[in-house]
């Protein structure tokens, strides 16, 4: 007797408020996810803030280039250390001038030296997790997290294959956008192209081959290949020459929040995922190329992209939302193709499982 299929989630997995914020312990609280790239740290003082799914967290290179990242909290009385980005000689909270080396141990404590028991040397940021990759830095709130290699079987070595220069990638331009729907039916979306043909003419025409569109789970990765259109079709020019997988589309999608995708060309950019509340999500997607070089080919891609496939899934994603919130939604099976293939939702089904193992862990 054939087991039941696996069906979609119910509404309340994208509406319920309390469900969001036990997500944002269990789900964002124990996973790698992406602060920034390390260009920004370029010199030992170099810092850069940011908000990670509501928490303040920073990173910084300390005096012997080592990249850290903390909360960015104060030991004293819970205020901001650092706020932007720049470059300090140590760190010194506003509030009071408790003065922290670049390490994140307490180098002073003004008027603390009368106080009976005061122990400096006991006292530090809190640190979270670090761990560089081509350049890019990402951090996990789980002290006791997995490497990333645990997590994301094979992600150095294929980036590598595809980008041999990924050490000296840079950010060239970015684009946000603010979806009015929970994270999980952005990044659902994000991890099937079922829907690609229909709604996606330009990316489906212009970029890659739907027919021979298909997307491998492993570890806690989503890899999608694919190859680019013919040549004479794609929507931006491509030297088919200048790499073996010039005319290769890619990406991998590390669960829960972030996807490195890499364009035919070899032009890489990067999905970023920040869940602001339980049906807001803000996504951004970043640029890069060799030394940070701008050219016009990619700030072309870049506002195509933008004003085609984004605009369409922003459209797809808020109309499911407002379904979901309709009250009339009864989950019904996913369609998984044994075979895998463009039109099977194998991906969405291993996102669940990924989701119920953090949920019930």
């Amino acid at each position: 007797m054939a087991s039941a299929p696996r069906r979609a989630l119910d509404a309340d997995a994208y509406t319920d408020a309390a469900r969001f914020e036990r997500e944002r312990e269990r789900v964002f609280g124990r996973t790698w996810q992406y602060a920034g790239h390390l260009s920004r740290l370029a010199d030992p003082g170099d810092y850069f803030a940011f908000e990670l799914h509501g928490r303040g967290l920073f990173c910084v290179k300390d005096g012997a280039g080592e990249v850290r990242a903390f909360y960015n909290v104060c030991m004293h009385r819970a205020h901001r250390v650092v706020e932007g980005n720049g470059n300090k000689r140590v760190l010194v909270c506003p509030y009071h001038a408790w003065t922290y080396e670049l390490d994140g141990c307490l180098r002073a404590a003004p008027k603390s030296d009368p106080v009976p028991g005061f122990a400096r040397e006991a006292i530090c940021l809190t640190p979270v997790p670090t761990e560089i990759l081509g350049g890019f830095v990402f951090v996990n709130l789980d002290p006791e997290a997995e490497p990333m290699a645990h997590w994301y079987p094979g992600l150095a070595v294929g980036l590598a294959e595809y980008l041999p220069d990924l050490d000296r990638l840079r950010p060239v331009t970015a684009r946000e956008v603010t979806e009015r729907c929970n994270w999980k039916v952005s990044v659902e979306n994000y991890s099937e192209c079922y829907h690609c043909r229909r709604n996606h003419p330009t990316f489906a025409s212009g970029v890659v081959d739907p027919d021979s569109y298909d997307i491998v789970p492993k570890g806690h990765v989503l890899r999608h290949v694919t190859k680019s259109v013919a040549l004479d079709a794609l929507s931006y020019p491509v030297d088919p020459d200048s790499h073996p997988h010039a005319l290769d589309y890619t990406s991998w999608f590390l669960w829960p929040t972030f996807s490195f995708q890499i364009y035919p060309g070899n032009v890489l950019n990067t999905y970023r995922w920040d869940a602001l509340d339980h049906r807001t999500t803000r996504v951004t997607r970043e640029w890069f190329a060799v030394d940070g070089a701008a050219s016009e080919t990619l700030t072309r891609l870049a506002d195509q992209d933008l004003e085609t496939t984004v605009a369409e899934d922003i459209h797809l994603v808020e109309s499911v939302q407002r379904g979901l919130e309709s009250g009339g939604y009864r989950p019904a099976p996913l369609v998984i193709n044994p075979a895998g293939g463009v039109n099977s939702e194998h991906s969405i089904a291993a996102l669940y499982e990924w989701l119920d193992e953090a949920m019930e862990g």
